[in-house]
């Protein structure tokens, strides 16, 4: 094990005594804002701590076993001890290494999800209704909730553009490498002679932004538009200006809302949208140079643009960034999308741990 590594492991053992001793205390409760954050901080340490000590008993096995070596009767028993003992000490060594990796601050937030049609016509709006669908599905299988902040929907069905809101625990950790252009190839149901037709969308993600005030949005900065909103709702929703539409100066950013009744809501809502979309720019303007932790561009739209590829007729969905194909594209479709999740977080564990070894 790197010293660098040893070295963190064991400022991490001091810490959860301190904690410890933090927590036992009889007033610690007096005062719950620091007593919640001791505890969470205590909650994401243990775990890491107690994997170590587990190296550290394997580590000194290893050592006792080492000085049974010049038993003759106890030298086979010894090696194998030995041999064993290094086997689970690399195994704990990568848990760790993944454990003390960096971590995305913004894994644990909600999200925005904006999904909107690209190259294709008709049939790129029916598949933004079909990925909709898929992510829908998956926030249900994750008992997390989804509300629809606004959507323009096909003449033919699907939607030219949807955005919607998850909330969840870790929802951003989940789908922060969804981002980026979706490609389908499929005959569609309007096509007679059977040709396979590509057509493409695009899908973003963004986490919510803390506070409103965490990206600083200035009044003067701002331009809010009442309309009557469109589409369904009844006859209460097109008698009343509940629409609201935010422009937000400075970055040309535009935010509209119509989904709620409510003016007041609606408001409250595209303003949650704009900051959030203002955060992301603000991120993405820090992290410009570091193209590597961006794995997952939006693109144009553009066809040949894309992160992944949805085949119908051979019932395959292959990722592009990681080379990875599942022939399962019904039960994805479905919402089932852990092993893509899974796959995706694992490269970029791999390339994280990459660069420490370079470090």
């Amino acid at each position: 094990m790197k010293i660098s590594m040893q070295n963190k492991l064991g400022a991490l053992s001091k810490r959860i005594e301190d904690l410890n001793d933090e927590l036992s205390k009889e007033n610690a409760t007096k005062d719950m804002e620091r007593y919640k954050k001791i505890s969470k901080e205590h909650s994401d340490i243990l775990p890491i701590v107690e994997i170590y000590k587990n190296y550290l008993r394997f580590d000194k096995d290893i050592s006792d076993a080492k000085e049974m070596l010049n038993d003759s009767e106890m030298k086979n028993f010894a090696q194998t001890e030995i041999d064993n003992g290094k086997v689970e000490l690399k195994k704990i060594e990568q848990e760790l290494q993944k454990l003390l990796l960096p971590k995305d601050l913004n894994d644990d937030k909600n999200i925005f999800l904006e999904i909107r049609a690209g190259a294709g016509g008709d049939e790129s709006a029916l598949f933004v209704g079909d990925i909709f669908r898929m992510y829908s599905r998956f926030v249900e299988r994750m008992r997390w909730q989804l509300e629809i902040i606004s959507s323009n929907e096909s003449e033919v069905g699907g939607y030219k553009e949807v955005i919607a809101k998850v909330n969840g625990v870790g929802a951003f950790s989940k789908l922060k490498f969804e981002s980026g252009g979706h490609r389908v190839q499929r005959v569609p149901d309007t096509e007679t002679q059977g040709r396979i037709h590509t057509s493409a969308c695009t899908v973003a993600v963004l986490p919510e932004a803390d506070e409103i005030i965490d990206v600083d949005i200035n009044p003067a900065d701002i331009r809010i538009d009442t309309y009557r909103a469109s589409g369904a709702g009844g006859q209460h929703i097109n008698k009343t200006d509940s629409a609201v539409r935010i422009t937000h100066l400075p970055s040309g950013i535009v935010v509209e809302c119509q989904d709620d009744r409510s003016q007041h809501r609606n408001k409250a809502q595209a303003m949650s949208v704009l900051a959030a979309k203002i955060k992301a720019g603000q991120i993405q303007e820090q992290e410009s140079k570091i193209a590597s932790e961006r794995k997952s561009l939006i693109g144009s739209g553009d066809r040949s643009e894309r992160i992944r590829t949805y085949n119908f007729p051979q019932g395959r969905i292959t990722d592009h960034r990681i080379n990875l194909t599942l022939y399962k594209i019904d039960l994805i479709m479905d919402g089932d999308l852990n092993a893509l999740i899974e796959a995706l977080n694992s490269e970029h564990q791999a390339d994280l741990l990459a660069q420490l070894d370079e470090d």
